[in-house]
């Protein structure tokens, strides 16, 4: 580890502790990663982001602390050690290895979060998700919240921008109006809200006393926190492929009783990631989710 006096500066304001090495660190899709190691024996993640929108990183604070409301059965999250308008900085998860018994802990852990539910389907006010702005305004409805702040906003935005064409976008229209019809009531669950793969971690809190090469436990980081259908996060799940995700499913269901039919929904809660996906790269992303949407036409 080398220093950038930038950074170390910056987090020197944030933690009032002097930064003695930093080092860049791979995986962000967003922002700027970059690992801190701190005169008082401290490793802490710093994420920064050149011309952040307005909101954009105290959302992402915000989001976490609603989260952590819900240890210690709850998903854990890294401690939030600072956070501004320009970055936050996370205590540090060191990497380990993926189990069984790690994935089970996961499923177990969200069925507690999910349990704590939230006062209506979105947040008090709007987030981000990746770069793109979140609506969050409430409706009184899942269906309805899905609908016009999830997947409709997303699919014109990825029609202006050239991702799908007005057969993927008649297909998903006419899957909008039959969603009073195939999404269950249930109450708000506290949702993560992004919750792929790559913001599952699997490793062990630094601070916690754990001998090196301790057995790796389930972290989740960079939500997108807001009241919906609990099936979202785990449809967003399966959608890239997190390992073990049949345990994580049955510990789940174990926890907290999924209704019935649920993994004929998978896909329908899929949409939105998907339309997110081909906002941000084109590519395949607009017609795959036509595609999902034309299987409940």
């Amino acid at each position: 580890m080398t220093r950038q006096p930038v950074i170390a500066r910056r987090a020197e304001e944030l933690l009032g502790s002097a930064v003695v090495a930093t080092a860049p660190v791979a995986g962000g899709d967003v922002a700027r990663a970059t690992k801190l190691r701190l005169s008082d024996g401290t490793t802490a993640l710093m994420k920064t982001l050149s011309q952040a929108p307005p909101g954009f990183f105290e959302a992402e604070a915000a989001g976490l602390r609603w989260l952590a409301e819900t240890a210690p059965e709850g998903v854990q999250v890294p401690a939030l050690l600072a956070a501004d308008s320009d970055c936050v900085i996370l205590r540090w998860i060191e990497p380990g290895r993926v189990s069984a018994e790690a994935a089970a802990d996961l499923g177990r852990a969200l069925a507690a979060t999910h349990r704590a539910g939230a006062p209506a389907y979105g947040a008090e006010r709007d987030g981000f998700i990746a770069r793109l702005p979140l609506p969050q305004r409430s409706a009184d409805t899942w269906a309805e919240f899905y609908a016009v702040r999830r997947v409709l906003p997303y699919l014109k935005l990825a029609r202006d921008r050239g991702a799908v064409t007005d057969a993927h976008v008649a297909t998903i229209e006419r899957l909008v109006g039959r969603l009073t019809t195939l999404l269950p009531d249930e109450p708000p669950a506290r949702l993560h809200g992004d919750l792929w793969n790559g913001n599952v971690l699997w490793g062990t809190d630094t601070t916690s006393g754990a001998a090196p090469g301790a057995p790796a436990s389930p972290w989740v980081v960079d939500p997108a926190a807001y009241g919906g259908h609990r099936e979202v996060d785990l449809a967003m799940l399966a959608l890239f492929g997190l390992p073990h995700l049949p345990v994580v499913l049955s510990a789940y269901d174990e926890a907290h009783p999924l209704a019935e039919g649920w993994e004929d929904r998978v896909a329908l809660h899929q949409l939105f990631p998907l339309l997110v996906h081909a906002c941000l790269m084109g590519g395949g992303y607009g017609a795959r989710a036509a595609d999902l949407a034309s299987r409940y036409l």
